[in-house]
């Protein structure tokens, strides 16, 4: 009875985020419409890492992951877009899994923008950390993973994908003035910044990927948590 009616919810839920997609999109309201696609996409993600068997070690150990990705944020605030919390996020989800990844992801960009500031990008960011994590996750056991290199060009290659996707926070933030125009000068002026995140990226995984999957790995094994 009770999954009966969290599927009725589910397609109500659905059937209103349809009817508000229609309102804001006819309307030109392009910020909010991004943002209830991304929020309702973190729901989707989230019941799903609901769904699966989780001890209180696997909880103490996703918080204290997301803490640290958080906190690392913090140090380099003064050097835009240098920061480990990609190394963090993306190693958490080579030992933990994808599930893992993307709770560390999100959670991360939450609890770090109630310092640095929430806004509109903070789904945004929420969500593209939340995705990192989930693909690192998934393509944990291919051979891209199992190489440094590979390990550093997947952190390099998110380092702009993280960039490219936060940059629509800011173009659709400018209610019915997008044009081709203003879409390349963002994306252009954002390159120095995307940049810096990728080659700290792979700095980061460079050296100390591989000591940092030893320790979780062996914690991952003695409690158990999603090995």
């Amino acid at each position: 009875m009770i999954a009966r009616f969290k599927k009725i919810g589910l397609v109500l839920l659905c059937l209103l985020a349809a009817a508000l997609s229609v309102v804001f999109w006819s309307e030109g309201y392009y910020l909010p419409l991004s943002l209830l696609l991304i929020v309702l996409s973190l729901i989707f993600l989230f019941v799903r890492f609901e769904k699966k068997h989780i001890t209180p070690e696997a909880v103490v150990m996703i918080a204290a992951l997301a803490g640290i990705a958080a906190v690392s944020r913090l140090p380099f605030a003064s050097l835009p877009s240098v920061q480990p919390t990609s190394f963090v996020v993306i190693v958490s989800a080579l030992v933990f899994g994808p599930e893992v990844g993307f709770m560390v992801g999100s959670a991360a960009a939450l609890v770090s923008n109630l310092v640095l500031g929430q806004g509109p990008w903070t789904p945004w960011q929420m969500l593209a950390w939340g995705l990192m994590g989930l693909s690192a996750g998934y393509l944990k056991s291919s051979a891209l993973m199992r190489s440094r290199a590979g390990r550093s060009a997947f952190g390099f290659i998110w380092g702009f994908l993280f960039g490219w996707f936060t940059n629509l926070s800011f173009i659709l933030s400018f209610f019915g003035s997008f044009s081709w125009e203003f879409f390349l000068t963002t994306y252009a002026a954002s390159f120095y910044f995307d940049l810096a995140h990728a080659l700290s990226n792979a700095f980061f995984i460079i050296l100390f990927s591989k000591q940092w999957q030893k320790i979780l790995s062996r914690i991952s094994v003695k409690y158990k948590i999603f090995y």
